[in-house]
């Protein structure tokens, strides 16, 4: 285990090997069975997730009980409801385990404290946010105005995995799609090759 974490953070910024020992400290192992949850809708989030095997997903569920996924993660990703991890708020998502998953959890204050006594794991955490930002807006703006054939592609170019590993109406709930659309999508992209 935190052979993952170690990649994902030597990707972003250096860290030495004594630093690198000093952040394994602050990181809680977890495990998780498939359809396993980490996190209710309704409960405030704990941790900060950081995936070292395994898939996972954060999704919400409205009044009719459908079901809209938010994000995948995989190996070598981080999950939260960031919003109630950052401000001891209710979350808004459910996150569950889609296969068997290995994760590292990391609490708020050991967070806090781990950015305090290494500040290169803050400057690699701004990055990280940086990064889901883009992605968030990269989203949106797809959502907005992407074909779902469009959407599929460029989650498939982008994640490859995620067709062997997600179930296909996880896909077509985080596209915004039925699966009866998604069918037709693939469909469609299968005849022109």
């Amino acid at each position: 285990m935190y052979q993952q974490l170690e990649k994902s953070i030597g990707e972003k910024v250096s860290l030495t090997a004594a630093e690198f020992e000093l952040c394994k400290t602050f990181f809680i192992p977890k495990k998780l069975r498939k359809k396993q949850t980490l996190l209710l809708e309704g409960d405030v989030c704990s941790y900060n997730a950081f995936i070292e095997k395994g898939v996972l997903r954060s999704y919400t569920t409205d009044e009719k009980g459908n079901e809209q996924v938010i994000q995948f993660a995989f190996e070598g990703w981080w999950i939260s409801d960031l919003s109630s991890f950052l401000l001891g708020s209710n979350s808004t998502y459910t996150i569950e385990a889609i296969e068997d998953s290995e994760l590292l959890l990391l609490t708020y204050s050991a967070r806090e404290e781990l950015m305090i006594q290494l500040p290169v794991f803050e400057r690699y955490q701004r990055i990280l946010l940086q990064n889901a930002f883009i992605a968030l807006q990269t989203r949106i703006n797809a959502a907005l105005n992407a074909s779902a054939e469009e959407k599929y592609i460029k989650l498939t170019v982008s994640y490859p995995d995620v067709i062997a590993r997600v179930p296909q109406h996880m896909i077509a709930s985080y596209l915004g799609l039925t699966p009866e659309t998604l069918s037709r999508v693939r469909k469609q992209i299968n005849l022109r090759k």
